[in-house]
């Protein structure tokens, strides 16, 4: 009855670990989650007063489907504004999260065959994304060692006649590194004289702690004309539930092939939403997304201090996004055992590594309070002590 392509699906990992522990929690276990990519802070008022406004105007109808020119423009000039980005409205397109820019991405561009590059660990939607469009996964894997960054050897190394996207993060989910300007530039110099999209998912870009960010199109002409900078507001200012993403590319072919693709889907995004993240990108919570990320990089540092004295496990202090990637090769081999285990026994949920596709590791989101934070360290604690 189902298609081969959805039974090429894996369902996603981080959701299945979160929703587990949201379960056991409703059945009155002391749950500690540290699962979700999701910021404990509530959405800033000023965006929530521009949906309310919206309601009460009733903005409550059909809108373009790419989205309101006004939306547009808002993210027209922020990526002007912040990344030295030019753009024009029928260069972007508004979706329903950085996720649904991604599938209408690899599904307006990946035939069967089609080769696409994901340096591991990754996000667990990326490969299976890429899956149920035909195309054929090529990861680059990555470690401790090299800050979980690909060297431009690797990707040199990895190019075939077949390769058609390759996809970069930063910051990253789960590791939280970050590709320096002179990196990216380097990267840049292997893909020229190729026809190989970029598709640069930033939506970590405004939780930074150390280093400075660089927008992958803003590196030269050829990386802008070959780049996809896909971006949100999930993160920066708590708006996971309201759905919105959007992609920006220079190419207009393949920003109206995924208008079509989105007008026979879901058609144009919450409307309400549209208008609220106007207030999201025209720097109305910007005094907001700062006190977000100073008290992230308070929380970062006494994470990785606790886990670091923790022996048998070690942890690489992140310069942006909100996890740690915690390599626990010392004490385990098989990190969903790992991470199944901890919840059974010490009712901790983090995610397994392996679901990345980096054995040995485990992603610990540290978007919570401080005391759950160092309950749920102390508790992994106790758990390894046994192993």
């Amino acid at each position: 009855m189902l298609t081969n392509r959805i039974n090429t699906l894996s369902e996603s990992i981080t959701i299945a670990i979160t929703t587990l522990a949201q379960e056991l929690k409703a059945q009155g276990k002391d749950i500690l989650s540290f699962s979700a990519g999701e910021p404990d802070f509530g959405t800033p008022q000023v965006i929530k007063d521009a949906a309310i406004e919206a309601i009460n105007n009733n903005f409550t109808k059909y809108t373009a489907v790419d989205g309101i020119p006004a939306l547009k423009e808002a993210v027209a000039t922020k990526l002007k504004r912040d990344n030295n980005l030019t753009y024009t409205h029928d260069q972007i397109i508004v979706s329903n999260g950085a996720k649904h820019s991604l599938f209408n991405l690899f599904s307006a561009t990946i035939d069967v065959g089609d080769e696409v590059i994901i340096p591991a660990p990754y996000w667990v939607t990326y490969p299976e994304l890429v899956k149920y469009c035909g195309g054929t996964v090529v990861e680059i894997p990555t470690d401790d060692t090299s800050s979980f960054k690909i060297t431009p050897e690797q990707l040199k190394n990895a190019l075939t006649p077949k390769t058609k996207i390759l996809v970069l993060t930063t910051p990253s989910n789960p590791t939280g590194s970050i590709y320096s300007k002179g990196e990216l530039i380097k990267i840049a110099e292997v893909l020229e004289g190729t026809d190989i999209i970029v598709a640069s998912d930033e939506m970590y870009e405004k939780l930074i702690y150390d280093g400075e960010f660089t927008s992958c199109a803003a590196i030269n002409q050829d990386m802008f004309e070959r780049t996809v900078t896909i971006n949100g507001l999930s993160k920066s200012v708590a708006m996971t539930g309201w759905r919105f993403g959007y992609m920006a590319a220079h190419n207009t072919a393949l920003i109206k092939a995924t208008k079509k693709l989105q007008s026979q889907s879901t058609s144009n995004i919450n409307s309400i939403t549209q208008m609220a993240a106007i207030a999201g990108l025209n720097g109305s919570a910007d005094a907001d997304i700062e006190m977000m990320r100073k008290e992230f990089a308070s929380r970062r540092d006494e994470a990785v201090k606790l886990f670091n004295e923790i022996d048998g496990l070690s942890v690489l202090k992140p310069d942006g996004a909100f996890y740690l990637f915690v390599n626990i090769k010392e004490k385990s081999s098989d990190s969903l055992k790992f991470a199944k285990d901890l919840l059974a026994q010490k009712e901790v949920a983090v995610v397994p590594g392996v679901g990345f596709g980096s054995e040995g590791y485990f992603r610990f989101s540290f978007a919570t309070d401080i005391e759950s934070i160092r309950t749920g360290i102390k508790r992994i604690e106790e758990f390894v002590k046994d192993l």
